[in-house]
């Protein structure tokens, strides 16, 4: 796997390893998922119900039964961690790929009621609501845009509409290479729907800005992202206002793991001299 690599040395105190391994900067290696409930909270009276049981399910529910949004909409999002309490920052030249299976619910009075769900690779100066693979209710309209990534329409290019209570399976695979302008990082969007599959193929990230680099990268999804899922409802204007959204089959797989390279310790110590 192309892109930038960082070394470190695997210690040990002197004299007593013979052998130590030089170590390549990682992906995070995710085990748990961590909520953050009402991001944006434009409905404070609504009552929000949450489960999380990665990476069998999580879901999100919320139910505003006064319709009392003085604002634009609430926003729920979900993230994967490596110790279920922080969500895990990804840097630019991680590599990865994660999918689910989402269902959106309009369980109120109102169908037109909008709800937008789906996955996210959020960038650090938004880690919560931008970089979405983004389904839209009531329309259908399946999309991904926003912050780091490369615009794509689903149906635009392939006419597909999510409707209500229909299972959409969507996944993401993120490439450093060589995070320049020559090799710079891809997305691939992937959707399997009505048991049809759809693919963007590869995406290339634009660059960065130049005045960030450092600390943050270019021409990839840039360092300190973060990797999940999200809800935004109800953002409708009907007097109940009652959406949930459900996660399940959640997988995650690094592909860019650790690398380890064996070296003598006369070799590490000839480093500091």
């Amino acid at each position: 796997m192309n892109g930038d690599r960082y070394m470190r040395v695997a210690g040990a105190t002197m004299g007593a390893l013979a052998l130590v391994a030089t170590t390549a900067f990682a992906t995070p290696d995710i085990n748990s998922a961590v909520l953050k409930l009402s991001h944006f909270n434009d409905c404070p009276t609504s009552t929000i119900t949450a489960v999380n049981n990665y990476p069998a399910l999580i879901s999100v529910e919320d139910h505003d039964v006064l319709g009392a949004c003085f604002g634009w909409a609430n926003l729920h999002a979900w993230s994967f961690s490596t110790d279920g309490t922080t969500a895990a920052e990804f840097a630019n030249n991680s590599a990865f790929s994660f999918s689910a299976t989402m269902t959106i619910d309009n369980l109120g009075s109102d169908p037109t009621d909008g709800t937008e769900a789906g996955l996210r690779i959020a960038p650090w100066w938004s880690p919560y609501s931008d970089g979405r693979v983004n389904a839209r209710l009531p329309d259908g309209e399946i999309a991904c845009f926003g912050g780091r990534l490369p615009f794509y329409t689903f149906t635009g290019q392939h006419g597909i509409l999510l409707t209500e209570n229909n299972p959409i399976t969507i996944e993401m695979i993120y490439s450093p290479n060589g995070l320049s302008n020559a090799s710079p990082g891809t997305v691939v969007y992937n959707v399997t729907y009505n048991s049809n599959s759809y693919t963007s193929g590869p995406l290339a990230f634009d660059q960065g800005n130049p005045a960030e680099d450092p600390p943050y990268g270019l021409w990839g999804i840039l360092n300190q992202a973060r990797v999940g899922g999200f809800m935004q409802g109800p953002n409708g204007s009907g007097p109940d206002n009652h959406l949930k959204v459900t996660w399940t089959n959640i997988q995650f797989v690094n592909d860019k793991p650790t690398s380890t390279e064996n070296t003598t310790w006369g070799k590490v110590k000839s480093l500091y001299r």
